[in-house]
């Protein structure tokens, strides 16, 4: 790694401690740049502002949710079984990651409020991995034939948004969360099913 890789790494791990100490309003560019003994101009030389530097310490958390959703869709059986799993993944994901520390939900609203593409790209990724589930389930005659799957993968997105986002649910408790998206993937999973 050479050492603007390594400087950058070390400002991400200085600002998410602040992040998760202070939260992100309450941590300004200059007390990151006191952290890692640097000025806080030679810290705007690697990320032009704070929200460049949530972004990139959200992106580098992301490997995690990636792995697990991959996992879920090579995990083999039946692809109906495996879509309910891949949705409880995530909401159990992001419930713990919120329960842990709130100052992540403060975070996770910064970076969707200022930079509304980084969510659309997170579900491109996510779009991805429910067309590879739905031709499966097609492929297994399970699933009803579909003009356009990556339509239909967004429907899907839509429908299970809440369990996906901590602003939608923030005020509720996981079992209440679990019983809904329960029931909101019975109604996906007959809708899908082969007539």
């Amino acid at each position: 790694m050479d050492e603007k890789a390594e400087t950058r790494d070390r400002i991400l791990e200085a600002a998410g401690r602040r992040f998760e100490h202070y939260g992100y309003s309450k941590t300004t560019m200059s007390e990151i740049a006191s952290d890692l003994k640097m000025s806080t101009g030679n810290l705007y030389r690697f990320y032009p502002s704070k929200l460049d530097i949530a972004e990139a310490h959200a992106l580098a958390h992301e490997c995690d949710e990636d792995a697990m959703m991959k996992a879920v869709v090579l995990s083999g059986g039946s692809a109906g079984v495996r879509l309910r799993e891949f949705h409880r993944v995530i909401l159990e994901h992001t419930f713990k990651l919120i329960d842990e520390s709130k100052k992540i939900f403060e975070l996770a609203q910064a970076i969707s409020r200022e930079r509304p593409a980084y969510a659309n790209r997170r579900l491109a990724v996510e779009r991805v991995y429910l067309v590879r589930m739905l031709e499966e389930g097609i492929a297994e005659g399970l699933f009803e034939q579909h003009d356009s799957l990556d339509e239909l993968a967004e429907m899907i997105q839509c429908t299970t948004m809440k369990f996906r986002y901590p602003q939608l649910y923030n005020c509720f408790r996981i079992d209440m969360l679990r019983r809904e998206l329960e029931g909101t993937m019975d109604l996906i999973y007959k809708g899908l099913l082969k007539r």
